[in-house]
């Protein structure tokens, strides 16, 4: 006897058997069950039975020929690269996204204050479309240590040497026929005094002729000047040889710019610089005191920081991967705020409040579920970070810049090929991506029920 179902205005009707219902969609499970059958499959092979292996095969030794159960997990606490590549990693995962999501709140809120802001956006986001091992070359190039190539060394060399004097003839040092020695901090101080009408002769060697910065002149002898110190500093040396040591011969080049300080009881009175001709003049008060050729025209040059060394390895791969990625963030910010209600922010200008407070308090805060979506994605994205880091850092501080995703691939690839240990790093990183997706996906379900 068939069960009856009353309908609303109209006659109870059959209730189909169990066997043959059908989903909400008219279709049968089994058609369902069909279609989603290459899926499953698919994700099976490619995620489950890789991370099912990978957990395995964490528990047994770099052969696998022996059960060590958790030692490989300890290995990655206990062991000094490993290590490093954990903290580097919480380093990472801690400044990196917090870092691109600042600038491309910032960003973002400057495409609507620019006029260009078309352009601008473009700029920002172009770096997008260069793949990680291309960006990773072009930083590479630019911190190259070599102000001449590096563009970051040649920027702070700029700066540096717009403020600050740079030696004049780095390699230079006194000639052995000259009784100017070594004083101490670079400088080189004579060991007699000089007195007017005398001219003094400070003949340096360390230079080659065609090496001297500039295009100097022949040095000429300084003539005496009254009560003054006169002298002469230039290259004792000329090309083909030949000469006088220690004398002014035809064809040797002037050093001009050198500064030259009278010295009395230890005491700067007087100083000068050489002219283009290698001459120098002092006043009467030098009279009687030691010439001394300070440090700062020896000094070695200036080079810039040292980039990719191992105390700002990590700090300049984080700033290469935000340039990167800074136009990610500023994309995903804009189009949330383009979402935010004016009225709130003009309400919040009529009640008295400046920029900051209206971008601090309103601006922020309405943008709060984009920035956390930004911030959770870029989370995600650094802690399998491994191509910008493999190609900037050279091999001398590589392990200092070293991260999980990379000493995973060191372990298997290097030093035998540790398969155990590298599956073990891959299932920590894993576990550390875990709750963060966890996090986004009970975010995304709370977005659909409202």
């Amino acid at each position: 006897m068939s069960s009856q179902v009353a309908t609303a205005g109209g006659p109870a009707g059959p209730v189909p058997p169990a066997g043959k219902r059908k989903s909400v969609m008219g279709t049968r499970p089994w058609v369902v069950g069909l279609f989603l059958l290459p899926a499953i499959v698919l994700l099976g092979a490619l995620v489950v039975y890789p991370i099912g292996y990978s957990v395995w095969r964490s528990l047994y030794n770099a052969d696998g020929s022996g059960f060590v159960g958790l030692g490989n997990y300890g290995d990655i606490f206990t062991d000094d690269a490993t290590f490093t590549a954990v903290k580097n990693t919480a380093i990472w995962v801690a400044v990196a996204p917090a870092l691109v999501t600042g600038l491309g709140l910032i960003f973002a809120v400057l495409t609507e204050r620019v006029r260009w802001a078309t352009a601008f956006k473009l700029v920002i986001f172009m770096p997008m479309a260069i793949s990680m091992l291309a960006a990773g070359i072009i930083f590479r190039l630019v911190y190259e240590a070599d102000p001449d190539q590096g563009v970051a060394n040649a920027v702070v060399v700029g700066v540096h040497d717009t403020f600050a004097e740079s030696s004049v003839y780095p390699k230079a040092r006194p000639s052995t026929e000259s009784d100017l020695k070594a004083s101490g901090g670079g400088s080189f101080t004579s060991t007699g005094t000089v007195s007017a009408g005398s001219p003094a002769l400070i003949p340096l060697v360390g230079i080659a002729p065609n090496k001297v910065p500039g295009s100097p002149g022949d040095a000429k002898a300084a003539q005496a000047s009254g009560d003054g110190v006169s002298g002469t500093v230039w290259l004792d040396f000329k090309l083909g040889g030949g000469g006088e040591k220690g004398a002014i011969d035809t064809g040797e080049k002037a050093l001009p710019g050198i500064k030259v300080e009278a010295v009395k009881d230890g005491k700067v009175v007087a100083s000068t610089k050489a002219g283009d001709d290698g001459t120098f003049t002092l006043p009467a008060s030098a009279d009687g005191a030691q010439l001394r050729l300070p440090s700062s025209n020896f000094a070695a040059p200036y080079n810039g920081v040292d980039w990719l060394g191992p105390s700002l390895i990590t700090p300049a791969i984080i700033g290469s991967y935000a340039w990167m990625w800074a136009g990610f963030a500023m994309v995903l910010i804009a189009a949330g705020l383009a979402g935010v209600d004016r009225n709130l922010l003009e309400a919040a200008r009529v009640d008295g409040a400046n920029e900051w407070q209206v971008f601090r308090r309103v601006t922020v805060p309405l943008l709060a579920p984009v920035l956390v979506v930004v911030l959770i994605t870029l989370m995600i994205n650094v802690m399998k970070i491994f191509d910008l880091i493999y190609i900037i850092a050279p091999q001398p501080t590589q392990d200092e810049a070293n991260v999980l995703a990379l000493q995973l691939y060191n372990s298997y690839t290097g030093g035998g090929g540790d398969l155990g240990l590298a599956s073990a790093i891959g299932v920590v990183l894993l576990l550390l991506v875990m709750p963060v997706m966890i996090v986004n996906i009970r975010r995304l379900r709370r977005e659909r029920r409202r």
